[in-house]
């Protein structure tokens, strides 16, 4: 089934026009991106905006725009029955819009426009993603196996940073055993091993550097805002800054990934284009992902308190007793429904990826809860996901951690409205569509973490986010770990 909504032509809701604005050119893009980082802050950015057009569509610039980059013009989606639109491909093109209104130069892929930012409606978009769905069907039980172990080897050094410190960092060991898992299950070799392009342990060091530049003028890092606004939202990056991190990892996986590569030539790809994408998927894609997404799992339960910490702790513990397993497996994980139902709620309310952009291929209605708006061919649509996964006219209570939202049937079908993927949680990717390849293993290695946390620990408390913090997930460290008394 593919990842589509269709969006109907006649609307029994009230034609309204679009509201919001543009402002004067170049300075009322300028005006909105430091509404966005620094006035406003970016929910406060559109919350103002829903409130004061009492509407959740409606126009605006979204940052970077001027002097360095394109068009920042868009229509911004923010509840749960327009928001879908973006992940129409009939209705909307996903040509160069991965990270937002701007595309990062092609020197960061090696002079390739790899898989996100393709359109279905390329030939290379087909091979691509049947590249990554055959890793992931040849590696799945790697990396499952993979991730257990790199986390395993992580608790140690919690537990010894925690003895000798009093404080274990998670956000800085989460670099090293998202990197670690990700590598040996897919090219089939430990980032540490000797040899000639080993990377030792920078290898999740080099792909964050890598990572940032591209991603920097649409983030806050925490820097004062005249420097960030100055430096680093006006102008693209160039590669030369992270150039020699990119080649050691490209060498890396260039002479060890020889299994992938070969998969990729039987499909017709180019080693050279292959590689560079292969590279991508590993280190922006999952990693990233990762990095951003577990440190956000971990923040949610200790928000959450003691007793969910206990009942998460007593379902692994009972599950693992009732099927005689020793080790998480995914059949024990299929019976953990609390796990199941944190997994997801932390998806609702803090999506990996928070922003989605497509351009219209054509004219079309599209339809808000309270009214339908006409969308021009060639406008810029963009969705901030946070914001329509927190649907007050879907989800109660929205903004609130809920661990058990999605058990029980009714629970259940909530989950088609879990948007993080490029599609809905019960939407299948396929070559056709821009779903994530990974979805159902990223859902699945995310609730093996949270399995594997509390079979071996009761409860863990952490140290509080430092003040001016540019992310709530962004540094996270423990402070206790209380390991189970059957925990070795």
């Amino acid at each position: 089934m593919e990842a589509t909504t269709r969006v109907t032509t006649v609307s029994q809701l009230p034609l309204q026009n679009i509201p919001g604005t543009y402002g004067v050119p170049y300075f009322g893009a300028i005006k909105d991106r430091l509404d966005f980082f620094w006035f406003q802050g970016i929910e406060t950015f559109f919350k103002s905006r829903v409130e004061k057009y009492n509407s959740t569509v409606f126009r605006v610039n979204m940052p970077p725009g001027p002097p360095g980059f394109p068009d920042p013009r868009v229509i911004t989606l923010l509840d749960q029955k327009s928001f879908p639109t973006l992940f129409d491909i009939d209705r909307v093109e996903k040509r160069d819009v991965f990270v937002g209104t701007y595309m990062p130069s092609v020197s960061y892929t090696g002079g390739y426009r790899v898989l996100p930012y393709l359109d279905p409606s390329e030939e290379r978009h087909t091979k691509l993603k049947t590249f990554c769905f055959e890793l992931i069907k040849d590696n799945g039980r790697e990396l499952f196996f993979e991730f257990s172990k790199a986390l395993g080897e992580s608790f140690l050094v919690w537990e010894s940073s925690l003895a000798k410190s009093g404080t274990a960092s998670f956000s800085t060991e989460c670099v090293q055993f998202a990197f670690n898992f990700l590598i040996r299950a897919i090219v089939h070799r430990d980032p540490v091993a000797p040899g000639e392009a080993s990377l030792g342990t920078k290898g999740g060091t080099y792909a964050s550097l890598w990572t940032a530049p591209q991603l920097i003028p649409v983030t806050n890092i925490g820097l004062p805002q005249p420097i960030e606004q100055l430096f680093l939202h006006s102008f693209p990056l160039p590669f030369i800054l992270v150039e020699s991190p990119y080649n050691s990892l490209f060498k890396f996986i260039s002479t060890y990934a020889t299994d992938a590569l070969a998969k990729a030539n039987e499909l017709g790809l180019n080693r050279d284009d292959a590689t560079h994408n292969l590279l991508f998927f590993l280190s922006f894609n999952a990693f990233g992902g990762f990095n951003i997404f577990l440190p956000s799992v971990v923040k949610a339960i200790a928000g959450a308190g003691p007793k969910l910490m206990r009942e998460l702790a007593a379902e692994v513990k009972d599950v693992l007793a009732t099927t005689g397993e020793n080790k998480i497996t995914l059949q024990a994980l299929e019976k953990m429904a609390l796990v199941n139902s944190v997994t997801y709620e932390c998806f609702r309310l803090n999506p990996p990826v928070p922003y989605q952009y497509g351009r219209a291929k054509k004219d079309f209605i599209i339809e808000s809860h309270d009214a339908s708006y006409k969308i021009e061919n060639g406008e810029m649509l963009f969705g901030y996901q946070p914001f329509a996964t927190r649907d007050p006219k879907v989800f109660v209570d929205p903004d609130t951690f809920v661990p058990k939202r999605f058990l029980g049937p009714e629970g259940e079908k909530l989950i088609s409205s879990v948007f993080w993927s490029n599609g809905r949680e019960t939407d299948e990717p396929t070559v056709g569509n821009k779903q994530c390849p990974a979805k159902d293993l990223v859902v699945t290695i995310s609730r093996l973490f949270v399995a594997e946390l509390f079979n071996r620990y009761e409860r863990f408390e952490l140290a509080p986010s430092p003040v001016g913090s540019p992310s709530p997930t962004s540094l996270v460290t423990f402070i206790s770990l209380k390991k189970n008394i059957t925990s070795s």
